[in-house]
């Protein structure tokens, strides 16, 4: 008889937990580490030590975004055949290395390349955590513990936004840099105290996983049974990465040079943005494991739509730096719990062979396309404000909330590392 799966204990266990954590502190310095350069531009002299334009800069910011892709494209396939937490392991690595170098950048191009191995380590870690964490939790809790690991992100914004508008202009960018590398001292107590995804070695004792290679892989993902899967869920996630970025990557520059605030008001705006996404994702995650994936995306969808829209063309409507624009930023950062969605949902439409390369893959291509927000939020801003260009973060909000009713929805399924797809709606 075959030992249960740990996704089949009718309770949450004190491993569930473990695995929730490590998974949990690779995604907040993941996603802290692509985030970093945006505030220190704005914050240090790191522009002027190393004779960036304004062009260059957002050529920079878009590298990790790309080289995002990379490492979802690869990191992803390999977990689906040599294991999650090797992975894990090695993407962390990765990126913390991208970081360490970003401190020893000596111009434009090294930059570039460091940044570059940023986002391919990026890339990888969120993939391999999602489904980690997706396959071993139990089902009824899935959207939960899905919702509580996505909210790392909002502990990385409030940790990007602190050392880089408040300890880099003291200790100087590439000081915030080299420090910003110490996560990978994690990789230690990953590799002694994280199990394996037992989901996973079941599809490897059933001879599926290990037989599968990137192309293969991605193969079986464009293939009859997956490709109308692979293209929905391409787009949802696509239009709500948009709707993140065009928001995300110049809105600390949009705060402090076109609405004239000091960097300390620009760190509590942002505060908000976080305070608001911690409660975001929690809610999300209970509301979708009762209520469904797609109402509960489409929900929170509208309420970052509306929020976006107020603090970026409404800004003189809502008073400007006042209660009102605090408040509105709460319910940006509220909606953006809606992301609290996508590895749950990814990890349940796709089966255990391809259910890593598929979550790095369609995330990560999702992200790499967005290398074009910044440059296309500094066009705009030429030619109009830099509020218009960040404002197109709301039409693909609203977007991605209509494109998940073309998703079946997943709530409570079963992940058994042999089973069949959930068929498309």
């Amino acid at each position: 008889m075959p030992v249960p799966l740990l996704s089949e204990s009718p309770h949450v266990l004190p491993i569930h937990r473990k695995i929730l954590g490590f998974a949990f502190i690779g995604w907040i310095f993941d996603f802290y580490d692509l985030l970093l350069l945006s505030f220190l531009v704005s914050s240090t002299t790191l522009t002027k030590d190393l004779a960036l334009s304004r062009e260059q800069v957002s050529v920079l910011l878009g590298t990790a975004l790309a080289f995002t892709a990379v490492g979802g494209f690869t990191g992803g396939a390999l977990a689906d055949r040599y294991g999650r937490k090797p992975l894990l392991m090695i993407t962390i690595l990765v990126y913390s290395a991208g970081t360490m170098l970003s401190g020893m950048a000596t111009g434009f191009w090294t930059l570039m390349i460091a940044r570059a191995i940023t986002g391919i380590g990026v890339g990888g870690e969120w993939a391999v955590a999602h489904a980690l964490v997706g396959e071993t939790v139990p089902p009824q809790v899935r959207g939960r513990y899905g919702s509580y690991l996505q909210s790392g992100s909002a502990f990385a914004r409030f940790f990007a936004s602190m050392v880089g508008n408040l300890l880099a202009p003291w200790i100087g960018w590439r000081a915030a840099f080299m420090l910003s590398a110490l996560p990978a001292l994690i990789v230690v107590f990953i590799r002694r105290q994280m199990p394996e995804s037992d989901v996973w070695m079941r599809s490897v004792k059933a001879g599926v996983s290990r037989r599968l290679g990137y192309v293969a892989a991605l193969g079986q993902m464009l293939g009859p049974a997956l490709r109308k899967t692979t293209a929905l869920a391409l787009t949802v996630t696509t239009f709500n990465m948009a709707a993140y970025w065009f928001k995300t990557i110049w809105l600390p520059t949009y705060l402090h040079e076109t609405r004239g605030l000091s960097l300390g008001d620009v760190a509590w705006l942002l505060l908000m943005d976080q305070i608001g996404s911690l409660f975001g994702y929690v809610a999300f995650g209970y509301a979708s494991d009762r209520f469904g994936r797609r109402p509960s995306f489409t929900a929170f969808s509208v309420i970052k739509a509306i929020g976006l829209g107020m603090v970026t063309l409404g800004w003189n409507a809502a008073n400007g730096y006042s209660v009102t624009t605090f408040g509105f930023m709460l319910l940006v950062g509220f909606g953006e719990g809606n992301w609290g969605c996508i590895g749950p949902l990814l990890n349940e439409v796709f089966p255990t062979s391809v259910r890593a390369a598929a979550l790095g893959i369609i995330y990560n291509t999702a992200r790499g396309v967005q290398f074009l927000a910044p440059v296309v939020i500094g066009m705009v801003a030429a030619r109009f404000t830099f509020g218009a260009g960040i404002a197109l973060a709301v039409p693909f909000a609203l977007l991605a909330g209509a494109m998940v009713w073309t998703l079946p929805e997943t709530k409570g399924i079963r992940l058994i590392g042999t089973e069949p797809r959930a068929k498309t709606a």
